[in-house]
């Protein structure tokens, strides 16, 4: 099946400019071809809805409704006046909802409207074409958003549905499984080609670089005040999964770090300014955990790591508080390969950058009185020792562990150290640096994921927004930073079982016990979406170039790749044509032209030869307007044809009552 072949399938309307005014005249849709694309559009619509504003959706759901409601019963198209009105209200609504209309979001959602609304107004083949073909983007515009495995599959099934579409437009006698048949024919020829494409076509990352549109992201945020991660946990969304190449680490040594905030002004927290290299300013050293990150898009910089990183590595820089950092937000799911040497002493050559030391020493002049003193009253004469007490007095505190703690007052820290001692991570880690800078020893609060949940089928973790954590760390002169985790006293299940060790109640929905089936269920998909993530979406540059050099392109440039993608292409080709003309010599197909050349010698004295490029469809048109006596034995000789010709290969009992009909055909006395 090739070119030729598929233009038989569809209407041959679709590859001209002009519809003559007497077949748009007579173009009615039957109920079958209606359903058809009606599910074709319907099905391209619904990957897109969690993209799409609430409006937006009203609307398409709307004007699907109306077209179904008026193609169900009979009726013609609205009355012209009607549309434009709607694609204004379309402007509007864009206009007022994102402020512009540039971008991947506004573009979505006016080709959404354009594809409802262009079924409305379907009059002849041309809008049948302008329908189908914006299905086709939309089913491409998909990916914009979404690259993950459910996505591909939906814009899949969608695809197949609108090339049965049009499949049911030009056969209308066709069987739904022969149309679903077919088109999953034209799909896999497509494939070996969009390999090709895939693996050799040089790598534009991201592919989808359009403008970026302001979008809303959940994750952590460059700075945290008491309750900012109790409100996260919440979320069961992931954050990014870790495939380690060995062992995995323990529970305790799973602190994934994220921004670090040095600055306070007596309520809120925030990142001290950063000054990025390529090489960390450590030498790793100690145990060595190498793995994958496969991190999700949150519109921020940073890239949770485990402590320390080596370096260098490529599209990341490290910061002096030993952050890892991306040049640009994280806009799309990225792949990141690190070795962590956990065990390496960082920030002994501290005491060269004063200034930082400084800003983890500062507070507000005045605020949280009581905790001033009770830093005084516990400060010894080392920083070890000082530390230790104030752990000490967390440990014998009482405090409680909770995602729901009271309100704070004015002077939040008082408040939860001396009056309601019931907080989450985020208040034991402000709180203890609070004192420990009170008694002048450098301490910052640190905030990331720690944890994670380690998937039984591939052993791979899966670090969710509900494993977001705070804690602190402390300098001291000859150990450098060192951190330190209060709530490990308080809760000390959270870090070794996770948040659903640590809390009775008041857990998300996924991690409470009775869920337990659907957590098994969502590993295997999760097992699988990973694969997916690291075979297809993470297939960037560096790995295409691995790719080109196995076929011994060592050096790369675009224009080898371009190379090696022609010439690949040119053998697919070569391919498809042999196997096109092995088909084509099959016993059965030459049975069946011979038969169909019989059949258009007999009309020939007539002057009803058939046209070397006139298609079997058009010359049933023809035949039956020159003999409308014959019109339907022509045409169910002509149409029977071309539904043996240009699907699958024919049954020979199929081929035989085709030929015998021609060889028996008789014309009827004109009147």
């Amino acid at each position: 099946m090739g070119i030729k072949g598929l233009s038989a399938y569809l209407p041959n309307a679709l590859f001209r400019n002009r519809v003559p005014a007497e077949r748009a005249a007579a173009l009615s849709l039957h109920r079958d071809q209606g359903v058809w694309l009606l599910a074709a559009a319907a099905l391209t619509l619904v990957p897109h809805l969690p993209q799409l504003p609430a409006w937006s959706i009203a609307l398409c759901t709307a004007l699907l409704i109306w077209r179904s409601w008026r193609f169900w019963h009979g009726k013609a198209a609205p009355p012209r006046w009607v549309l434009p009105p709607l694609v204004l209200a379309v402007a509007v609504g864009i206009r007022l909802d994102l402020g512009q209309f540039f971008g991947k979001t506004p573009g979505l959602i006016f080709l959404a409207a354009l594809l409802c609304l262009k079924l409305l107004e379907i009059r002849n083949m041309r809008d049948i074409r302008v329908v189908v073909l914006l299905c086709f983007f939309l089913q491409f515009g998909l990916f914009f958003n979404d690259q993950s495995m459910s996505a591909a599959a939906l814009a899949l099934v969608a695809l197949l549905v609108t090339l049965g579409s049009q499949i049911a437009l030009a056969d209308p006698s066709s069987s739904t499984r022969e149309r679903l048949k077919t088109g999953a024919a034209l799909l896999a020829l497509g494939v070996p080609f969009m390999l090709a494409l895939f693996l050799l076509f040089p790598r534009i990352p991201p592919l989808w670089g359009i403008p970026t549109d302001t979008v809303a992201s959940t994750g952590l945020s460059d700075s945290m005040s008491p309750g900012s991660i109790s409100e996260l946990i919440l979320s069961d969304e992931l954050a990014f999964a870790v495939e380690f190449d060995g062992p995995l680490p323990a529970p305790a040594d799973r602190y994934w770090r994220g921004p670090v905030l040095s600055q306070f002004d007596g309520r809120i927290w925030r990142m001290a300014a950063r000054l990025p290299k390529e090489l960390p300013a450590y030498t790793p050293s100690g145990r060595r955990f190498d793995y994958r990150i496969m991190l999700e898009p949150h519109q921020k910089h940073f890239v949770p790591t485990l402590d320390y990183p080596a370096g260098p590595v490529e599209g990341v820089r490290f910061s002096l508080d030993f952050q890892t950092l991306t040049q640009h937000p994280v806009s799309y799911r990225r792949q990141f390969t690190f070795s962590a040497f956990p065990d390496t002493e960082v920030g002994l050559q501290e005491y060269q950058y004063p200034a930082m030391l400084d800003l983890a020493r500062r507070l507000p002049i005045e605020g949280n009185p009581r905790a001033r003193a009770l830093a005084a009253e516990l400060k010894t004469r080392t920083p070890q020792q000082t530390v230790g007490r104030i752990l000490g007095w967390f440990s014998e505190g009482q405090f409680t562990y909770t995602l729901q703690p009271p309100k704070l007052g004015e002077d939040s820290i008082d408040s939860f150290l001396f009056d309601t001692r019931a907080g989450f991570c985020e208040h034991f880690a402000e709180a203890f640096v609070f004192l420990a800078r009170a008694a002048n020893i450098p301490a910052r609060v640190v905030t990331g994921y720690q944890g994670g949940h380690v998937n039984p089928i591939n052993g791979t973790i899966s670090v969710r927004q509900s494993d977001a954590h705070a804690w602190a760390e402390v300098w001291y002169a000859k150990r450098g930073w060192v951190r330190v985790d209060p709530t490990a006293l308080v809760a000390p299940m959270r870090i070794e079982q996770g948040l659903e060790g640590a809390l009775d109640r008041g857990l998300p929905f996924m991690l409470r016990p009775e869920n337990a089936w659907f957590r098994k269920a969502r590993d295997g998909w999760e097992a699988v979406a990973i694969r997916w993530n690291r075979l297809v979406i993470a297939y960037d540059g560096n790995r295409q170039r691995d790719l080109l050099k196995s076929f011994g392109l060592d050096v790369f440039s675009p224009s080898k790749a371009l190379g090696v993608v022609s010439i690949a292409t040119a053998l697919l080709m070569v391919a498809f044509y042999g196997w096109a003309q092995l088909r084509r010599n099959d016993g059965r197909i030459d049975r069946l032209d011979k038969a169909w050349a019989r059949f258009s010698a007999r009309l020939a004295p007539l002057g009803l030869a058939r046209a070397p490029a006139e298609g079997p469809l058009d010359y049933a048109r023809r035949l039956a307007s020159s003999r409308p006596a014959d019109a339907d034995d022509l045409t169910l000789i002509c149409t029977r044809y071309a539904r043996l010709r240009y699907r699958l290969p024919p049954l020979r009992a199929e081929v035989d009552a085709l030929a015998r009909i021609i060889d028996t055909f008789s014309f009827k006395p004109s009147v």
